[in-house]
């Protein structure tokens, strides 16, 4: 619903905002409730795995828990240990499906293009991991690899595989085509599985600089049309009800606070944007607005006050996912205005209401 400028050929954007010290970034990785049931999902035990990977066997029962850049790789090599496949990452990928995926990938779905949808996963990844998306167009094609600041050896292949198809699986879901990228390039040597040969269905190069995965720039501009029925069913019911479908509403300022909720994750709202999409002009949309005794702050406010304390009703949701799903540029800033509606801080709020 927000698109980000259109890059010229040759100019890369980072996506997100990048310290310029290193270490201003702290090691922290946060992994959902998802990430367990989907290992569970696929065959494998979460404590084997854990096992593997010399971790406390105990650590998928607290998803309030971080781990390290260097403990998380330990997981995906212990994965890939135990499961012996060279293909298994697509059995993880489709094993999401079923047990319901982490909220940077339903905030991504409501994109309003498959761009935006990457630039949605981005901005998560800059709330809740040491990692950077980067995005680098050249003409035609548009390159995406990752950096992860703290990474003392190589990503796992494994951890690149499974990013490398969320990122297409949602172009896919998004746009209800079968997108296929123009190439992937790998650090990695040898020969290309014959499961990423048929999901990616373009040529894989091997012993490349980085991991990077090479789009069409015509494909990133590709709609996603809608909440068609395969998008709904792989999202959580209860982000669901609180991102809301857009649907006749009571009033006018309901229907534009449903649209903004939608567009939150994007970034900042912009009023021409919601106009846009309800199918008015900017100045009849103020005018129903004012008609109806509020303000298109006011409902921005407003919006971002219902969707973050039903977000935060979900003790699996991070407060700081809930600032990134809300819009927020950091943590700090959705507390202030926190504090500003409620008169406490998200965690006060959260254990006091945790009852309903």
């Amino acid at each position: 619903m927000w698109r980000p400028a259109a890059l010229t050929a040759g100019q890369t954007s980072s996506l997100v905002r990048v310290p310029k010290m290193t270490n201003s970034i702290p090691d922290k990785c946060r992994l959902q409730q998802s990430f367990w049931s989907a290992i569970e999902a696929t065959g494998l035990s979460a404590v084997a795995v854990l096992r593997q990977a010399r971790l406390p066997v105990t650590l998928h029962l607290d998803t309030r828990r971080f781990v390290s850049t260097a403990q998380l790789f330990s997981l995906w090599t212990a994965m890939a240990e135990l499961a012996g496949n060279p293909d298994y990452w697509l059995r993880f990928v489709e094993a999401t499906d079923s047990v319901g995926h982490q909220p940077m990938f339903v905030a991504a779905c409501y994109g309003s293009d498959f761009r935006d949808g990457v630039r949605r996963i981005a901005r998560f990844k800059q709330f809740t991991m040491p990692e950077r998306i980067t995005i680098e167009e050249r003409g035609p094609e548009v390159h995406i690899s990752k950096h992860w600041f703290h990474a003392a050896n190589a990503e796992p292949d494994l951890s690149v595989d499974v990013s490398f198809a969320f990122l297409l699986s949602l172009g896919r879901r998004g746009t209800g085509q079968r997108l296929t990228p123009m190439r992937v390039e790998l650090t990695r040597g040898g020969a290309h599985s014959a499961g990423q040969a048929a999901f990616f269905n373009c040529p894989i190069v091997h012993a490349c600089a980085r991991d990077t995965l090479v789009l069409k720039a015509s494909d990133l501009d590709l709609p996603f049309p809608g909440r068609n029925a395969e998008l709904i069913e792989i999202i959580t019911p209860a982000l669901e009800e609180a991102l809301g479908r857009l649907r006749p509403r009571s009033s006018f300022s309901d229907q534009v606070k449903a649209v903004l909720k939608h567009g939150f994750a994007s970034g900042r709202p912009e009023i021409a944007a919601v106009a846009r999409h309800l199918g008015t002009s900017e100045r009849t949309l103020q005018r129903r607005i004012t008609d109806e005794g509020g303000s298109f702050r006011t409902l921005v406010q407003e919006a971002r006050k219902e969707l973050g304390e039903k977000l935060l009703l979900d003790p699996y949701t991070d407060i700081a996912e809930v600032a990134c799903i809300l819009g927020f540029q950091d943590t700090t800033s959705f507390y202030r205005a926190f504090r500003s509606w409620e008169g406490v801080t998200p965690q006060v709020w959260r254990s006091r209401n945790a009852a309903t």
